[in-house]
């Protein structure tokens, strides 16, 4: 496939992908992922950014060329609407609401509330919810539309699925901790104060900007489509290096010293909030940690 980078230095700028948290709310761990610190806020290595991004793109694609599917979960209001549209567009599932206990390690009784969700929207669109009486119908509605809302991304999931995609491991730990137990591989979005121990495939990011969450969401969902181009030609994924990440460290990460200066000098804006709650300003610098 082509060796073109997935991304450039200036769009993870755009996006704000190298504004971490505060730096005294930060995981030591991610201390080889972070360049600096800037007023009190932690400056992401893009360098790291871009390498996790390349390997990332091809675990997705390749897991996709040989027939595999990626689950993209992001519940905070600033992941929704571009997890669900990005999961949409590569015709993969996806959760943006609520992560149910037992998604994964529970998949059973999962997929047993999928097929009540879907009788429910038969019995309605047949007309069968009229001949009941109005308080049952009005019930059943109800719970039509409560399951819509934590099932109908993954509606088509017939078993597990072969990765998983997180905006947000914090947030997410409960899918994150299933994923592992499962021994399924998790590709994440890693900002400063999150453990990057659990995550197969990390990429070290702001994972509370809405630009941040769209872009990676959007590579992750180009990888997918990449994979379904190649399953689709018949072409095997590659069981050596992957050219692009051959391609990333023989241009020495696709950036240079000007760009990641400029990484380092960016003005943050302030970082106070609580994790749950955290805003963004139009350029991608967090409102709140």
């Amino acid at each position: 496939m082509s060796d073109a980078p997935v991304v450039t230095m200036r769009q993870l700028l755009e996006a704000g992908v190298h504004f971490g948290h505060q730096t005294k709310r930060w995981d030591p761990k991610m201390k080889p992922y972070i360049f600096g610190q800037r007023n009190g806020i932690y400056i992401i290595d893009l360098h790291k950014s871009l390498a996790g991004i390349e390997s990332a793109f091809a675990f997705v694609r390749d897991t996709v060329a040989s027939g595999g599917n990626i689950l993209f979960v992001g519940t905070k209001k600033q992941a929704q609407d571009a997890v669900r549209s990005e999961a949409e567009r590569a015709g993969q599932p996806f959760v943006n609401f609520r992560w149910l206990g037992g998604m994964i390690t529970n998949f059973q009784t999962i997929h047993q509330r999928i097929l009540y969700m879907k009788e429910l929207e038969v019995m309605e669109s047949s007309g069968e919810m009229e001949n009941l009486p109005k308080k049952e119908a009005l019930r059943l509605r109800r719970e039509r539309e409560k399951l819509e809302r934590n099932l109908g991304g993954i509606r088509n999931l017939s078993k597990p699925p072969s990765a998983v995609f997180v905006i947000d491991t914090k947030k997410e730990q409960i899918a994150v901790t299933e994923a592992n137990k499962a021994k399924i591989p998790v590709v994440a979005v890693v900002d400063t104060n999150c453990d990057p121990t659990p995550i197969t495939y990390m990429i070290p990011g702001n994972d509370d900007a809405i630009r941040s969450s769209a872009l990676m969401s959007r590579v992750i969902a180009d990888a997918v489509i990449e994979g379904k181009m190649m399953r689709a030609a018949g072409i095997r994924p590659d069981t050596g290096d992957d050219a692009r990440s051959d391609e990333l460290s023989a241009s020495g990460g696709l950036v240079d010293a000007e760009a990641a200066a400029q990484a380092a000098s960016e003005e943050p804006a302030s970082d106070t909030g609580s994790d749950a709650d955290s805003e963004t300003d139009s350029e991608g610098a967090k409102d709140g940690d």
